[in-house]
């Protein structure tokens, strides 16, 4: 576990999650998967790519999630 991705969700946070918030622990999951703090530059646009699909993955999960029988959006 990544602990420094922190839980994007009600009731841990009091709204919604921002996209920088998302896109934030995106990155840091992809760093953690991949080994890299930084890519180098062969690497930066996988890295990259990487990134926008995880975040956008995360931003579907947040707005399909139901908490305490209520949407999160």
């Amino acid at each position: 576990m990544c602990r420094s991705i922190k839980t994007l969700r009600p009731p841990v946070i009091p709204e919604e999650a921002t996209q920088e918030e998302i896109t934030a622990a995106a990155l840091q999951y992809v760093r953690k998967i991949s080994g890299f703090r930084a890519p180098a530059a062969h690497n930066k646009e996988v890295f990259d790519q990487a990134v926008e699909e995880v975040a956008a993955a995360t931003a579907a999960l947040l707005a399909g999630l139901e908490v305490r029988g209520r949407r999160t959006t």
